[in-house]
């Protein structure tokens, strides 16, 4: 209103202002399944984590995908696509136990991530591993995702520490899980 002044509203008034676009956004969610995870509420609280991320893509109209591993191997949840908050629905069901094939899980999720990435074009790639570390594998980093964050849910009390040793390795952010 202040362009105009007190004179009526003409055309010549009008402002375009360009809205800044950005570019599409996957987030890619890796969750650790395994036996160490059902201990002390830890695979209820990745869950949780994990419902929350799909349901905050959904608000932002992002893209999401779904990845398990756990005792039953790997696992495509949730493929690439626009988040729904109903997708959060899909971990449910979900349990946990057996070993932790990381390894295999991140390897899978890098493919994943690439084949998306050459239909859809330019699109801004996070991987989120939400897992306690508790593997002897020493994965690789995956090599495709701009953005790499591990969710430690490790035992505070008696912590590995392995989450922060791949991070630092990996050029990852580490986050601590909050209950």
């Amino acid at each position: 209103m202040v362009a105009k002044g007190p004179a009526p509203l003409q055309r010549a008034h009008l402002r375009h202002q360009p809205v800044a676009l950005r570019a599409g956004r996957l987030h890619c969610i890796v969750l650790d399944t395994s036996g160490s995870m059902r201990q002390r509420g830890r695979l209820a609280l990745a869950k949780g984590h994990a419902a929350l991320m799909i349901e905050q893509a959904a608000r932002q109209g992002d893209d999401v995908a779904l990845l398990r591993f756990g005792g039953q191997g790997v696992e495509l949840l949730l493929p690439p696509g626009r988040a729904r908050a109903s997708g959060s629905l899909r971990l449910r069901p979900v349990g946990g136990g057996g070993g932790t094939p990381l390894a295999e899980a991140l390897a899978q999720a890098d493919r994943l991530l690439q084949r998306t990435l050459r239909i859809s074009g330019p699109t801004e790639c996070w991987l989120w591993l939400l897992t306690d570390g508790r593997t002897l594998e020493q994965p690789q980093a995956p090599l495709t995702p701009q953005h790499l964050v591990i969710v430690d849910f490790d035992d505070p009390k008696k912590t590995l520490g392995r989450c922060a040793v791949w991070a630092t390795r990996w050029g990852a952010e580490h986050r601590l899980a909050q209950a």
